[in-house]
């Protein structure tokens, strides 16, 4: 008999993909999708099953199809179809605490996979240049899908001391961009002009829904010889980019706002439904981050194919020209860089995290 996987989140476009993806594992029998909504895409030979995290009836689906691997998806900073931040915080926090409620009583789980973020460090002025998995962030993440991501790993963590014969494994994913990304980030790039913070141009990672689907497969399978899937691993593309070069690639023209007034735009665009400028999303794009990825490479074993750089370019190829060509953006910041001003300390709006 080969695994029977359990995927929640399914009707998302990732929990799709990863559901075709792991049908073709020649050591996976059955594949068990779970989401509150019919998903709109295809689910290959999978069986749907429509049920609702947040409910108990999870349990008996673990029950009913003897489950061995579990892997949770269904940990979102938007959601999906027409419910607001209440039901997706509930679907995170409390759904999470159901679905591990099931997988604890559950004799037949022995594994378990978890979506989480790098959100879970937060974002403030005296942060660490590089995060690694175990640096305790400066500032906990006081609200949003940021201290969603905290009290799910919270969860996790108790999870795994009470039942220390399943193993675990939990991946915090950097900024997720492709040709198809779901994420309150990618709609504030996909906006005509980026407002930005007065004096700050973070440093911004990203990683490929492709990587994100192959280092899902990694982690739900048995370790490969000489790695190990259970802990948690920092998930990134290599490198990273400023902000003021992702505005560039896009062709976006940038709109630098005092901080103090990051706010009340933050809420106008959320009001006219153009994007959830959140405060955790204001944080990022005033401080950035970035994690480091060695256990990734040196202990899960996993080397995504696709750059921080390379990452962002799908998006912006997914995305159509912007408002002002990048050529002709370059060609006048070269420009600017010859002037005498142009390439002096009092010239240059400093990057935060690592200029220090």
């Amino acid at each position: 008999m080969g695994k029977i996987v359990l995927v929640t989140g399914a009707a998302r476009q990732l929990g799709g993909r990863f559901v075709r993806r792991i049908q073709r594992d020649p050591g996976v029998d059955r594949v068990i999708a779970v989401d509150a909504v019919a998903p709109g895409h295809e689910l290959g030979d999978a069986e749907f099953v429509r049920a609702d995290i947040r409910q108990s009836a999870i349990a008996r689906v673990l029950a009913e199809h003897s489950v061995d691997t579990v892997v949770h998806l269904d940990v979102s900073a938007k959601a999906l179809g027409a419910g607001g931040r209440t039901t997706v915080k509930e679907t995170n926090v409390i759904g999470t605490m159901q679905l591990l409620g099931a997988c604890q009583k559950s004799p037949t789980v022995q594994r378990l996979v978890v979506k989480s973020s790098t959100n879970v460090y937060g974002s403030a002025p005296r942060d660490p240049a590089v995060f690694t998995e175990t640096t305790p962030p400066k500032s906990l993440p006081s609200g949003g899908f940021a201290k969603d991501a905290v009290e799910v790993e919270g969860y996790v963590r108790g999870f795994a001391r009470r039942r220390p014969d399943v193993a675990v494994c939990v991946l915090r994913f950097a900024n997720i961009l492709g040709p198809e990304p779901d994420s309150p980030l990618a709609d504030y790039l996909a906006l005509p002009v980026l407002p930005t913070v007065l004096g700050y141009d973070p440093r911004l990672q990203f990683v490929h829904e492709d990587d994100v689907v192959d280092v899902l497969e990694i982690a739900a399978r048995e370790p490969r010889r000489g790695t190990l899937n259970s802990g948690t691993f920092n998930i990134a593309g290599a490198g990273v980019l400023l902000l003021s070069q992702c505005s560039r690639r896009l062709g976006r023209p940038t709109v630098p706002v005092l901080l103090p007034a990051v706010t009340w735009v933050g809420s106008a665009l959320r009001a006219i439904g153009m994007t959830d400028f959140s405060p955790e999303q204001i944080r990022l794009l005033t401080h950035g981050r970035v994690v480091s990825t060695v256990q990734m490479r040196e202990t899960l074993g996993f080397r995504p194919r696709f750059t921080t750089a390379e990452t962002f370019a799908e998006f912006a190829r997914s995305r159509g020209p912007g408002l002002l060509p990048p050529e002709r953006v370059g060609r006048a910041v070269g420009r600017l860089a010859e002037l005498p001003l142009g390439g002096g300390p009092a010239g240059r709006t400093h990057s935060t995290h690592g200029a220090r």
